[in-house]
């Protein structure tokens, strides 16, 4: 979990890909928040590199123009000599991540006394290149970690590939594979809520819980990202790391502390227990889909198959929903519906964890609506936490309603909660690796997902088609059907 470390850490932040979208839309508004918190240390640096021709101030008025649209808190009136403070922090260093003598610019750069992180917001075939020449630079690597965007590798003989060439040049421990889910509140909070309170963890098991419901749901298309996008699809950019990781925070184990390793073998322990698929799972327990054209907050949009850079003959996967099972005592029988798609009804992220029913009724329970208790947790668009119960209705007879116990977070806590990029990036800068995947984290969850990629890619059957601006195929709603259960929308 985060830890919070009252003294900042003397830092070089060298980004490479700064002038890309990552850069601009998520690490250098991170960076500016962490510095307008007073969080970042008064001499810390920041390093942007790319290839790109620019001087020093082109970037900066590049920075000002590209990332200053998606600071929160604005980069004018009272920010706005916050901001230029910032902007004194940044170095601009052109380098070809290709070229070996163009590290030693990089090196001329850094404060030799400071901890180095090394973000790596680029192609990850360039990963092995950029780690190379700087063990073979002059820069010292004793004092530094490199943070790994993904997509790591599209299948697990790729991802090792990508881990070895990045072994050889640093620790296991100088490692930080990125997922910005888990730096979010609501999934820190998660393990506040299940190992700091006695009421959830006795009903956190089989005995208790019916099923879990975990969506990702987005009404974006592939934004002008049609190429890159096609080649990975929706079970690579989405349920390899960011599902199964928010999977891992809702059945791991309690650790035996709050330390890095503590966590993560835990997490561990529930990917290796995930029930493989068989043959007959993967036609039952799987569905995949591709949108058609249809309407996004009621306005047209076109279909897969018409957005830039996709073939028009492509089978690649925009919505997939899972049903899974974790083969251990607390969760045997338990089934873990995952889901997660590109234009759907609406842009959510949560958790929803429904109770098993009361054994015997003796209320009068409202119809139409369901009359289990249900733990939604929230991850976007709000961050919230809420508890769906049953109340007596004010009056002299005993009819029950549901009523929900509501844990907002803006509202319970007034100060400012940091952004998941701002906390993860200080935790790199101190060390903590808590939030961060490793390796054999990441090589069960490929190992998991593999059968299903292999599966698709040997088959002639297209993905089923759905509406844009719907919920997905049909089949979804089916698969939960058959166990038993009904998506939220589906009640």
């Amino acid at each position: 979990m985060h830890v919070i470390q009252e003294e900042a850490t003397l830092f070089n932040f060298v980004l490479f890909g700064a002038t890309g979208d990552l850069a601009m839309r998520k690490i250098i508004p991170a960076l500016f928040s962490a510095h307008l918190d007073g969080k970042l240390h008064q001499d810390g640096r920041i390093i942007c590199v790319s290839n790109q021709q620019l001087s020093q101030d082109a970037y900066l008025d590049w920075a000002q123009t590209q990332a200053g649209a998606h600071v929160s808190e604005g980069i004018a009136g009272e920010n706005a000599k916050k901001w230029q403070s910032f902007l004194a922090r940044i170095a601009y260093v052109v380098l070809d991540a290709n070229n070996a003598a163009d590290y030693t610019l990089l090196g001329q750069q850094l404060n030799t006394e400071a901890v180095t992180v090394f973000y790596l917001a680029t192609s990850p075939k360039l990963f092995e290149p950029i780690c190379n020449h700087l063990a073979a630079s002059s820069i010292s690597l004793d004092n530094a970690r490199v943070v790994l965007e993904k997509p790591l590798g599209h299948d697990l003989q790729s991802s090792r590939a990508i881990n070895d060439a990045v072994a050889r040049v640093f620790a296991e421990d100088q490692i930080y594979r990125i997922d910005h889910y888990l730096g979010k509140e609501s999934v820190q909070n998660l393990l506040a809520l299940r190992f700091a309170n006695s009421l959830f963890e006795p009903l956190w098991r089989r005995e208790s819980i019916e099923h879990v419901q975990l969506t990702i749901a987005e009404q974006l298309g592939v934004e002008g990202r049609g190429e890159f996008y096609d080649g990975t699809g929706a079970l690579r950019d989405m349920v390899q790391n960011h599902l199964l990781q928010l999977l891992c925070m809702v059945a791991m184990e309690p650790p035996t502390s709050l330390d890095a390793n503590a966590i993560r073998d835990e997490k561990v322990r529930v990917l290796r227990a995930l029930k493989p698929f068989s043959r007959d799972d993967l036609e039952s327990h799987a569905v995949r889909g591709q949108y058609a054209a249809g309407a996004v907050r009621s306005q047209p949009v076109v279909g897969y198959h018409q957005e830039a850079g996709i073939p028009t003959q492509s089978k690649t996967e925009s919505f997939i929903a899972l049903h899974a099972e974790i083969n251990n005592w607390r969760w045997a029988g338990v089934p873990f519906f995952l889901r997660t798609g590109k234009r759907l009804a609406e842009r959510t992220a949560e958790i929803v964890i429904t109770f098993r029913p009361i054994p015997h009724a003796i209320m009068p329970m409202p119809s139409g609506i369901p009359t289990s208790n249900r733990l939604v947790i929230r991850l976007q668009p709000e961050e919230s936490i809420q508890l769906h119960c049953f109340a007596k209705e004010p009056g002299d007879g005993m009819a029950i309603q549901p009523v929900a116990l509501d844990l907002a977070f803006d509202q319970a806590f007034k100060q400012k909660r940091a952004d998941a990029y701002e906390r993860l990036l200080l935790d790199v800068i101190r060390g903590n690796l808590s939030l961060f995947v490793r390796r054999d984290e990441q090589e069960a969850a490929w190992r998991w997902v593999e059968p299903l990629l292999n599966h698709w890619q040997s088959t002639s059957a297209a993905p089923k088609s759905y509406l844009a601006g719907s919920w997905g195929p049909s089949a979804s709603s089916a698969m939960m059907s058959r166990a038993g259960a009904h998506w939220p929308e589906d009640r």
